[in-house]
């Protein structure tokens, strides 16, 4: 048993700290808004981002930063990833110096193109070996139903993975280590611009044949670029690669398929996002972002690049279909 602080108390947040609750852990959860914590402590449901899911009553909710970071062995970050580095400025300090930092936000910082980790690791000081990443085909209701899946803990320090690993294992989620950092954190960024793709061609009224093209072409490019960035191409086959992009791209519940889907039937970037319920698709964003890692690092993403051309630069979903299909023939 280790204290475990959960730091945002969004739908995965909420749900993570249930699956460490319910591993036998003690649990803090921060809640930015004083009366979603009420709320919570007091109902022991998040009716927010969880309705009709009860919560351990071992979960204790707080809206002071202090108040759950306080002994944690291990620290979860579960803010949107455009927020982080925001957030830790407000409160790194209060993290114990030998905690273990797990980042569970999926994207690539717009200003700076970094990825999660090295935002932690830049704003803070910290020690990458600290720093874990939790990832996979992990749709946050699914979980908090308890129904079975399995999800990756990467990092550097293989003790400090196998720490978390413990922490979150319960007879509904199976976790695997990794030490490929940067592969896992990839792959959950780049997923949710493909699944932005995915659900803007089931908007348009395509098949499976179409999804399974986008999620083959799409997996393709993101080991592209991952293995420019010193990624482990092996990484991008497992539950941190084609797993999470499978459950992203293929899954009502997932946000950025449920944003494409709704820009496939013909709606605005504004009116597309009542389809996610006020909450962040986290892909329309990270398209920018990853549109520009990838040039950086001169690797050809065209699905990307078709994604970002819709979300930030007025193309048609029609026309980015015509785009895709009409460029130039290749081998495989």
């Amino acid at each position: 048993m280790v204290n475990v602080a959960v730091m945002g108390a969004g739908s995965w947040g909420t749900t993570l700290a249930k699956v460490f609750a319910d591993a036998g852990n003690e649990v803090a959860l921060w809640a930015r808004r004083v009366s979603l914590a009420q709320t919570i402590q007091e109902t022991h449901e998040n009716p927010d981002y969880l309705k009709g899911i009860k919560l351990p009553l071992a979960i204790q909710v707080v809206d002071q930063p202090a108040r759950a970071l306080e002994g944690a062995e291990i620290v979860v970050l579960a803010v949107p990833s455009q927020t982080l580095r925001e957030n830790l400025a407000a409160w790194h300090h209060l993290i114990p110096p030998t905690a273990t930092v797990v980042s569970i936000s999926k994207g690539v910082e717009a200003e700076t193109l970094k990825l999660m980790t090295e935002v932690i690791v830049d704003a803070t000081g910290f020690d990458p070996a600290r720093i874990a990443v939790l990832t996979g085909p992990n749709l946050a209701r699914e979980i908090a139903e308890e129904q079975p899946a399995a999800t990756v803990i990467a990092c550097q320090d293989e003790s400090r993975a196998k720490l978390v690993q413990a922490a979150v294992a319960t007879n509904y989620l199976r976790p695997y280590t990794n030490q490929d950092v940067t592969g896992c954190e990839i792959g959950g960024a780049c997923k949710n611009v493909i699944a932005l793709a995915c659900g803007m061609a089931s908007g348009r009224g395509l098949g499976e044949n179409t999804l399974a093209t986008l999620i083959t072409r799409g997996l393709a490019e993101i080991t592209r670029l991952g293995v420019a960035l010193g990624a482990d191409a092996r990484t991008f086959s497992g539950l941190a690669g084609l797993g999470d992009l499978v459950a992203t791209c293929s899954s009502p519940l997932s946000r950025n398929r449920s944003f494409g889907f709704r820009l496939g039937e013909g709606a605005s970037l504004e009116e597309a996002r009542l389809a996610t319920h006020g909450q962040v698709a986290e892909g329309v964003i990270s398209s920018q972002s990853i549109f520009n890692l990838a040039a950086r690092a001169q690797v050809e993403m065209p699905l990307t690049q078709a994604v970002y051309a819709v979300c930030h630069k007025g193309m048609s979903v029609e026309d980015m279909v015509i785009a895709l299909m009409g460029r130039s023939k290749k081998a495989e």
